[in-house]
């Protein structure tokens, strides 16, 4: 299966991209921890990604499409992958679009988490608190709302439009979150393989 995995920062979308990696043994392909890794080594890509973020900004759409069109290409995603943070935007919608054509394929589901801002801000800032990651201010996380708002929402009216997103409620205990979005990809694996 290729699929992808929306929601706002602190929507929990790492958490449940490992579970449905696991459980449909395929790649989970996160541009965030492909950035992370970068910064932390001080890489000339990763200095340019860390002022980005700091900023409170999105890494540009060309570097972003470089990264996952190679990764992409890798073995390990042949029979599939789990994009998650790609894409962000309608003009990365389109880049995703075209490197899957060219070799015959589309995106079978999209899982959208839905999860309140309120308490996606109080997430994020719990988070700030536990891990050393400098991007997690109050400040950069309304920004990212705002910006998520503004360029990847419209992303669930296009893959809407083809009839890929399920919708999954993001609140309650992992395991719960999980059971849903797991029974949401069976359905989308019996309409696959039927």
């Amino acid at each position: 299966m290729r699929l992808i995995i929306l929601g706002p920062p602190g929507a929990g979308k790492g958490t449940q991209a490992e579970q449905i990696a696991a459980s449909r043994s395929i790649p989970h392909i996160s541009t965030g921890d492909i950035f992370r890794e970068n910064i932390k080594d001080e890489t000339p890509l990763g200095l340019e990604v860390k002022h980005i973020l700091d900023a409170g900004g999105y890494v540009t759409d060309d570097i972003t499409n470089k990264i996952v069109a190679d990764r992409l290409h890798a073995k390990d995603c042949a029979a599939g992958f789990l994009l998650d943070g790609y894409p962000r935007t309608t003009a990365q919608v389109e880049a995703l679009d075209s490197v899957l054509a060219a070799d015959g394929h589309r995106i079978d589901a999209v899982i959208e988490l839905a999860v309140p801002e309120d308490e996606l801000v109080r997430r994020l800032l719990a988070r700030a608190e536990t891990s050393d990651r400098s991007d997690d201010t109050e400040h950069v996380i309304r920004e990212r709302q705002a910006l998520y708002r503004r360029e990847t929402a419209p992303l669930t009216d296009i893959y809407g439009s083809r009839g890929a997103v399920h919708q999954i409620d993001g609140l309650g205990t992992v395991e719960e979150v999980s059971k849903r979005v797991l029974s949401a990809l069976d359905e989308v694996a019996d309409g696959v393989d039927a």
